[in-house]
This record gives structure tokens, C-alpha cells and sequence, in this order.
């Protein structure tokens, strides 16, 4: 066999060698974590589709940013649950809002944490749905108004990057009037650009209390079969003034997330989602996969793919086992 002159595993050989010729790095300095804040004290209430994860009031908030930080991870993004639920969810745009205290609480101790702030009516409509409804469906011209509210709210409360979701069309330049008219035109917008009407969000939907109480939300998320169409939203939000854009869910997705890496030069996020997580722990839990190894080989397959950031559940333990490494 001495004609083998060309050995790919020769530079396979070692754990050194591997290492230096590795073509794709993750670092805490990547990853996004997500909190779901709620009303009270001293109140730390388990997911139960989501085992790790927690509904938290204020204070606990704080800690667990607190233990984020420490681990190097350097933005949270924040959900709210609302004490009362309303046609219009007025609590999303209240200056007394939970997630509005829960900004504040944490700037207090940690000014230099990115605080990104999900901007959505779901979790706060007692109808469940991402607008306001008009004749049993949503109206996206009176949504707008609402979002660009709550987002000066929310901007007054110290958040660094606002982050609409509701796939409205028109939302990134609406939010991004409203921030300027009111003088916040150095808070950036982290718009989900291109968000896919997805199997994967059951687990997010009991964290953050906010399933449709009727219908579904395929009038507004995108087809998953489509590809074509996430580079035309994609370009609708960066000509409005989006400064960095995401991809929604990431696992399935990955060809979207490496066809939006190609087309621009803004940064690109990708949501690592509640079903990709509660997969990875249920199978964690029943010994069919080694959690540690599948989470970083999945956040690495993203990072490859082409996200420069990636929000996810697992980002604590990601930034424990990386420094492990």
C-alpha cells in the first residue's frame, strides 16, 4: 500500500493535530440564553416539556444572569409572562411590565450583560395569537402600532437589542420608527427574519403560556417547505434596518441558515429551539445519547452552517463543557 501518498488521517492522528486544523470554533461568546420571567418572589417554576429550564420571577432572574455571566455567556434574551392577559396584551407595552422590571433589575447589577428583549404579543393576548384581531384575524397594520410601544418601553427599561418574532410584515421598520422618534436610535434590532411555522415550539408554548386559542399561526410564520422566500424576507428586514438577523428553528434549517450567511453581511443568529432541546434531553435522560458530546456536535453543526450567534437552552451547560475542553 506504500502508493498512499495522500492520507487525510494523518492530520486526524492526534488530539493536538485535530485541533489545529479544526475550520469551525464555538466559544460562550456565542451563544444567546433565553429566560422566561414571570410575577413574584423567590420563584423558580420547572418546565416540565423542558427539564433544566424555568419560569423565574424578577430576583431569580437576576441570579441566574448573574451565573451566566460567570460562565462567559454574553446576552440573555428575555419572555415575559404577564399577570393578566388582554385583547391587546397591555401589559407588553406597560412601563410596570415583567419583563420591563426584570431589564431594569438586571442592569442594575450586570450594565455591561447584552439584554435582548423577545418583542411579541403572544405571550401577553388572551387569545394567544402575535397581533391584534380583527374579524378572526390578525390585523398587521394595528399590531405595528402596539410593537413599536412596547418597544420604546422596553428601550427605557435599558435594553440593547429588541427582538420582534411575530413575523409581521413591516415590523423592523415600524419598531425601528418608533425607537428613533422617541430618541433610542442606538438600540439595535435582532429581528426574526425568517421564522418557519415549525412542529418545534410545542415545549415554548408551556414555558411562555402562550399557545393560539384558536387556529395556528400559518398565516404569518413561514411554509417549511419554502427557501426562496426566506431570502426575500430577509432582504424586506435589512432594508428596514434590522442589524442583525435570525433564523428560526436552526436544526432543520441549517441550508436556510447557510444560504442567509451567503446573502449578507450582517451578523446571523439562529434559534436553537424548545423541541430541539427536549429531544436532545429526552434521549439524554433515557442513556440512548451522551448529552454532552450530542449538544456541542449539534452547536457546532450550526456554527458551521454559518451562524455567528446562536440562541439556546443549553447555553450554561455548552459554556461549562467548553471550558472544560
Amino acid at each position: 500500500m506504500s502508493f498512499l501518498t495522500i492520507r487525510p488521517r494523518r492530520l486526524r492522528r492526534t488530539a493536538g493535530l485535530r485541533k489545529m486544523v479544526s475550520e469551525t470554533a464555538l466559544s460562550p461568546n456565542d451563544l444567546i440564553y433565553p429566560l422566561f420571567v414571570t410575577h413574584g418572589t423567590n420563584l423558580r417554576r420547572p418546565v416540565s416539556t423542558m427539564p433544566g429550564v424555568f419560569q423565574l420571577s424578577v430576583d431569580q432572574a437576576v441570579l441566574e444572569a448573574i451565573e451566566a455571566h460567570k460562565l462567559g455567556i454574553p446576552a440573555l434574551i428575555i419572555f415575559g409572562i404577564p399577570a393578566v392577559k388582554d385583547a391587546l396584551g397591555s401589559e407588553n407595552f406597560s412601563e410596570q411590565g415583567i419583563v420591563q422590571q426584570t431589564v431594569r433589575a438586571i442592569k442594575d447589577v450586570l450594565p455591561e450583560l447584552v439584554l435582548i428583549v423577545d418583542l411579541c404579543m403572544c405571550e401577553y393576548t388572551d387569545h394567544g395569537h402575535c397581533g391584534v384581531i380583527q374579524d378572526g384575524e390578525i390585523d398587521n397594520d394595528a399590531t405595528l402600532e402596539i410593537l413599536g410601544k412596547a418597544a420604546v418601553t422596553y428601550a427605557r427599561a435599558g435594553t440593547d437589542l429588541i427582538a420582534p418574532s411575530g413575523m409581521m410584515d413591516g415590523m423592523v421598520g415600524a419598531i425601528r420608527s418608533a425607537l428613533d422618534t422617541e430618541g433610542f436610535n442606538g438600540v439595535g434590532i435582532l429581528s426574526y427574519a425568517i421564522k418557519y411555522a415549525s412542529a418545534f415550539y410545542g415545549p415554548f408554548r408551556e414555558a411562555a403560556e402562550g399557545a393560539p386559542k384558536f387556529g395556528d399561526r400559518k398565516s404569518h410564520q413561514m411554509d417549511p417547505a419554502n427557501r426562496r422566500e426566506a431570502l426575500r424576507e430577509l432582504a424586506l428586514d435589512i432594508q428596514e434596518g434590522a442589524d442583525i438577523v435570525m433564523v428560526k428553528p436552526a436544526l432543520p434549517y441549517l441550508d436556510i441558515i447557510w444560504q442567509v450567511r451567503q446573502a449578507c453581511s450582517l451578523p446571523v443568529a439562529a434559534f436553537n429551539v424548545s423541541g430541539e432541546y427536549a429531544l436532545v434531553k429526552a434521549a439524554a435522560a433515557n442513556g440512548w445519547i451522551d448529552e454532552r458530546l450530542a449538544v456541542l456536535e449539534l452547536l457546532t453543526g450550526i456554527r458551521r452552517a454559518g451562524a455567528d450567534l446562536i440562541i439556546t437552552y443549553h447555553a450554561k451547560d455548552a459554556a461549562r463543557w467548553l471550558a472544560e475542553a
